[in-house]
């Protein structure tokens, strides 16, 4: 049977895959927009307007009854309950044509993959059961059971599912407490037996889960934001701006770069973040110490340098020879004889370029970092 999140889902799989649904490409690579004949004055509606149509932002209200609405067309259309309904969505991050199509191709392996049995078991018809945790004997209106019919008390269910919650999300894919069964404890015995409080956490967690292992929706991954984005095929560009009024790109989840594409971005992040311009840095500006090595910065001053302590070893900074071998005869304090002659020699001609190279290579990283921190400065007094 076909739905309308059918169409909408193998919409999407055109385009992810860069089927025939996706964006039409021109001769030269580039999407092929048809624009509109209308005044330059409309362009601004008509940028809006694409926008638009190429994502949406999503509250928190609106990505319940995201999930809400999704479960209702599973429940309806396989006629099945809404909390089997919700674990067959989590099973399948939320894809509800992966979903159908998975079940009317294999309806008994999917029930065994997800822990939903065909029929549903009923506890014995007994006034008093054992409990198969605690192994009690409790009324049988005190016990409860998931679809497979295995009975626990509700002390022990309440234990179960709360320590499940508090060990984090894995509490969505919670199976029953026997060991030899694989049904799922759905969200009817969450409200059944939990807490308040736990309620609260796997509601959250729930919600975390629609957005997150679903492959259409992100959260903005500004700071504190609360917003999701869902992306909707009929542009190529990935550039959002969330309700919160940060802009980023919803492919890599950076700030907007446009029309600079993600992996170039993302090499400019690891060059920034990584030690390799430190250590450009030091080879440019540095000589290490003849004796223990460490590197030093001569900024100003004659050639005669000294080792901090303990080491305090005396030499010439050009040659880096000892300073006692140096003296009026080799040059005085701000020339070396010696060094001059080695370097005709070519003595220093490994060292001097790999300095040369890393001097370049350190200043024109510095161009294009001091005008991309321009550019980021401008843009965070904009967003302030």
């Amino acid at each position: 049977m076909d739905s309308e999140d059918d169409t909408r889902d193998s919409a999407d799989e055109d385009f992810y895959s860069g089927g025939e649904a996706g964006l039409a490409l021109s001769d030269d690579g580039d999407a092929d927009y048809d624009f509109a004949d209308r005044d330059s004055d409309d362009s601004d509606d008509l940028i809006s307007h694409r926008q638009q149509q190429n994502y949406s932002v999503l509250s928190e209200t609106d990505i319940k009854q995201h999930q809400a609405d999704d479960m209702n067309r599973v429940s309806t259309v396989l006629s099945i309950s809404k909390s089997e309904a919700c674990a067959l969505l989590r099973s399948y991050n939320w894809s509800v044509s992966k979903v159908h199509d998975e079940w009317f191709v294999d309806e008994a392996r999917v029930r065994t993959a997800v822990g939903l049995p065909e029929k549903q078991n009923e506890m014995p018809n007994e006034r008093e059961l054992t409990c198969g945790i605690c192994f009690e004997s409790c009324p049988r209106e005190s016990m409860g059971a998931a679809s497979c019919g295995h009975p626990f008390c509700g002390v022990c269910w309440r234990g179960y599912i709360s320590t499940a919650i508090n060990d984090g999300p894995g509490c969505l894919m919670l199976r029953c407490p026997d060991p030899s069964c694989s049904a799922a404890v759905g969200q009817d015995m969450v409200n059944l037996f939990a807490s308040d409080e736990d309620k609260g956490k796997y509601e959250r967690y729930l919600c975390r889960s629609y957005i997150e292992d679903n492959r259409k929706t992100k959260w903005c991954p500004a700071p504190g934001c609360e917003y999701a984005v869902e992306f909707v095929v009929g542009s190529g560009s990935y550039d959002v701006s969330c309700g919160c009024s940060y802009g980023f790109c919803w492919n890599c989840t950076e700030e907007a770069h446009r029309p600079v594409d993600c992996s170039t971005v993302s090499k400019w992040i690891l060059k920034n973040s990584a030690e390799s311009e430190n250590m450009n840095w030091i080879l440019a500006n540095s000589k290490p110490c003849p004796k223990c090595k460490r590197p030093i910065e001569k900024n100003q001053g004659c050639m005669h340098i000294t080792c901090t302590p303990p080491c305090k070893f005396e030499f010439c900074w050009l040659c880096l020879g000892p300073w006692s071998d140096h003296g009026e005869r080799t040059g005085g304090f701000y020339a070396c004889n010696r060094y001059e002659a080695a370097r005709q020699e070519g003595a220093f001609d490994d060292s001097e370029r790999r300095r040369e190279m890393a001097k370049n290579s350190l200043e024109r990283y510095t161009h294009y970092y001091e005008r991309w921190a321009a550019n980021q400065s401008v843009s965070d007094f904009q967003l302030s």
